[in-house]
């Protein structure tokens, strides 16, 4: 089967068609994909006529040139049956939003793109490509106004922006048959969760509560942390109640402690239940402190040993922790109740040799600041020290928490 040229949709739609006696029959409708047959191939035609909407099979098709030649006659025509099972590309695919993972945003569909193979006696069609560019958009905009002899060498100067067809999957097909298109899941997954929660951001409501659907859990809940805190509310009260959990229990305690605060009691308490007890118990706590002080803004996942650990024994932890990596750069030592009796760089460890005791390696001077502070203490400390943690203690040198750097720069960020 060789290759020929490609052609635009906007070009086909209202395209003559003429069939087997020569007579001009009518004009392209639609261009139709049967999706259960071919992902890709173009299964039909609709063709508007004097009789109605009719159906022409695409191997009927003989030859396309600036029209629609057909190997049947008219008369031969089934009447339209209103598309049911079928992907109209004009339809369901213009105007539509696509992620662009490459360009890590959301881009619309303005035209498609259409092969032309020849094989097995007769023409077959295939999509090759969405168009999100300027160039589909200049091709409808002008059509029609342009002729074609001038339009086709302007169109020639503007690069195009294809996304292939291959790339293209759908998410679903609401009640009003409106087509909504991603990039295959498995590519957005691989992106930085900042630039999925910019893509995410862009999208209408369905589509988001689609791509968290089908994210796993640990990429989902990065996401949602780095998205706007009102739109978090939206996505998660849209997942039933036990997606929603696993999303959170991934999430950081004090990010997940914010969000549940900020949902209706109901669905906060709904999501709550459906979660493990030991991180229900962990985030229930965090959610009785108010978010503009230190304890509202402190996570409880941190590393800390007790008074005799060496460096092998901060090794190991680091193996095993699982906490976000905002909280690795530091390591605790604590002793009787939990109280604070050191801190040790991450590097510090690094460079050790093994059998060291943690103590011998500890700062001379620890920086911490008390639950009930208020946010511009957080803020001054932090900028006063270039810290990167911050340990909260309580009136008794009990460890409650840490506050990590990207807590602050949110903080910040919010208040912008």
């Amino acid at each position: 089967m060789s290759a020929m040229p490609s052609l635009a949709l906007t070009e086909l739609i209202g395209a003559t068609v003429i069939d087997n006696t020569g007579a001009h029959a009518g004009k392209v409708r639609e261009v139709a994909i049967a999706p259960q047959e071919s992902s890709s191939q173009i299964s039909s035609f609709v063709v508007k006529t004097r009789h109605g909407n009719r159906v022409v099979p695409s191997k009927s098709v003989s030859l396309i040139d600036d029209v629609l030649r057909v190997s049947t006659s008219a008369a031969e025509w089934s009447p339209y049956g209103g598309g049911e099972g079928l992907l109209l590309l004009e339809r369901d695919l213009l105007d539509q939003q696509i992620i662009d993972v490459h360009g890590r945003k959301v881009v619309r569909v303005n035209d498609v793109d259409i092969h032309e193979e020849s094989g097995n006696g007769h023409l077959v069609l295939k999509v090759g490509a969405v168009d999100v560019g300027a160039r589909g958009a200049m091709r409808r905009l002008l059509k029609g106004v342009v002729p074609a002899a001038v339009l086709h060498p302007l169109l020639q100067k503007i690069p195009p922006r294809m996304i292939p067809w291959e790339f293209v999957d759908l998410i679903e097909i609401d009640p009003a048959r409106r087509v909504k298109l991603k990039i295959s899941l498995d590519r957005l997954a691989k992106l930085h969760p900042a630039d999925i929660a910019d893509i995410v951001e862009d999208l209408a409501p369905a589509e988001r509560e689609a791509v968290f659907e089908t994210l796993n859990e640990e990429v989902a809940a990065e996401t949602l942390e780095e998205i706007d805190p009102k739109m978090q509310v939206s996505i998660l009260s849209s997942l039933d109640s036990d997606r929603a959990a696993d999303i959170v229990e991934e999430m950081d305690p004090d990010a997940a402690a914010d969000l549940l605060g900020d949902m209706h009691p109901d669905a906060s308490q709904e999501i709550l239940t459906e979660m493990q007890p030991a991180e229900r118990a962990e985030v229930t706590e965090l959610m009785n402190f108010e978010e503009d002080t230190a304890a509202g803004r402190m996570t409880t996942e941190y590393m800390a040993v007790g008074p005799a650990a060496k460096v092998e024994d901060a090794v190991e932890m680091l193996r095993n922790f699982e906490g976000g990596l905002e909280s690795l750069s530091t390591i605790y030592i604590i002793g009787d109740n939990e109280k604070l009796l050191g801190a040790v760089p991450l590097a510090k460890v690094v460079l050790a040799p093994p059998g060291t005791p943690l103590m011998m390696l500890s700062t001379g001077h620890m920086t911490t600041i008390h639950p009930g502070a208020d946010e511009k203490k957080v803020a001054e400390l932090f900028d006063k020290y270039n810290l990167l943690t911050l340990p909260v203690i309580d009136d008794d040198g009990i460890l409650t928490g840490v506050i990590t750097a990207d807590d602050v720069i949110s903080m910040l960020r919010a208040k912008l």
